[in-house]
């Protein structure tokens, strides 16, 4: 990796901590600048994985106070999104490489859909918000279970799928929500994170660039990424994962 490349990995961990503790979906940050930068794409998905954990706990810390009171029920969430990622984690490994390539566009297609429609989505829980309900427990943690697994395989746009399954499940403030999501998708990415260390190859220069550019965003993103023009965040977030959807497929 030349000066410039690494200088861009670690911008891009900078972005992808901040992005994360806002909303999700740092990884259509990184991934693409580790693609840009010659990584393969399965190395350049287990190197960015790794990287990004260090981001997940600064912008845990940064959300404390919105996780006060709600310890017991994250609790009972991570275990399904815990287990969630080792299965993702452990897809990832056995099946072909082939399979990757072919399904990561697809998921970073459908991320980039997600990303575009947040703000709908925002609106939606806002509406959900005034009116809690009884909800069903097993629904909530299968949904759950399930993110952990696309978050342990691939994991684009994971924290923006987790709130969409948070915001609809708890009668809490957005604010709070989030803080919840960011603890579960950092736990994806830490069991995710230790799988790989043992049975993958990993690009350890360029996951230590994202790892301390992930936990500068991190904090940056829990202190003032509220303040943040959101479009311009979403057109950055869509301009970086068609150009890593042409990277892929060309």
């Amino acid at each position: 990796m030349t000066v410039a490349e690494a200088l861009a990995v670690l911008a891009a961990g900078i972005g992808a901590g901040a992005i994360n503790a806002v909303v999700g979906s740092g990884t259509l940050i990184t991934f693409p600048v580790l693609l840009a930068v010659g990584y393969s794409p399965i190395v350049a998905n287990v190197s960015n994985t790794i990287g990004l954990v260090p981001g997940s706990v600064a912008s845990t810390v940064g959300y404390r106070r919105e996780l006060a009171g709600q310890e017991g029920r994250t609790a009972r969430l991570a275990v399904a999104s815990v287990s969630g990622g080792i299965l993702g984690a452990i897809a990832l490994l056995v099946l072909p490489a082939s399979v990757f390539k072919a399904v990561v566009p697809v998921f970073i297609a459908a991320a980039l859909v997600l990303v575009v429609a947040q703000p709908w989505l925002a609106r939606r829980l806002a509406v959900h918000h005034g009116h809690p309900g009884a909800r069903h427990r097993i629904v909530v943690l299968g949904a759950v279970f399930l993110t952990g697994v696309y978050g342990g395989y691939f994991g684009a746009a994971q924290g923006i799928l987790l709130l969409g399954i948070l915001g609809l499940a708890l009668d809490e403030p957005l604010q709070r929500v989030n803080a919840v999501k960011n603890v579960l998708a950092g736990l994806v990415n830490l069991v995710a994170g230790i799988v790989f260390i043992f049975s993958a190859d990993v690009a350890w220069g360029a996951a230590g660039l994202i790892a301390g550019g992930s936990m500068v965003g991190g904090v940056l993103g829990a202190r003032y990424g509220r303040r943040l023009p959101p479009t311009a965040l979403r057109a950055l977030i869509v301009a970086v994962g068609l150009f890593a959807i042409g990277r892929l497929v060309l």
